[in-house]
């Protein structure tokens, strides 16, 4: 059995998450910094349970009613039906981390197309 990876935090990174408007309905007056629990190998994240979050790195921006809403269903799903990534988004998100303006555009060309 291999021995779990203590979750790599970040706080600054997620008050920059916080900072940026919300992926599905652009809402920027309540974000919150979504984990994406699902793992996804090809990006090197591993599934966590409930008892644990994911590293820092795979969080995304998302209004309180949309984070919400990512924990009432299985998650993948939800995120397919949003039409969105959040594993590529929380990554690009992750490389411009502190500057606004780039996480801004990132959020806005990613977003849900609803």
């Amino acid at each position: 059995m291999t021995q779990r990876q203590p979750r790599q935090r970040d706080e600054a990174h997620l008050n920059f998450v916080r900072s940026l408007p919300c992926l599905i309905c652009l809402d920027d007056t309540s974000t919150e910094a979504a984990h994406i629990r699902y793992a996804e190998p090809r990006a090197g994240k591993r599934w966590v349970g409930g008892q644990e979050k994911p590293d820092d790195a795979f969080a995304v921006p998302l209004c309180g009613k949309h984070h919400r809403e990512q924990h009432t269903r299985r998650e993948v799903e939800w995120w397919q039906w949003q039409g969105i990534d959040p594993i590529k988004v929380s990554l690009a998100l992750f490389r411009v981390s502190g500057d606004h303006e780039r996480g801004a555009q990132i959020v806005a060309a990613n977003g849900s197309p609803q």
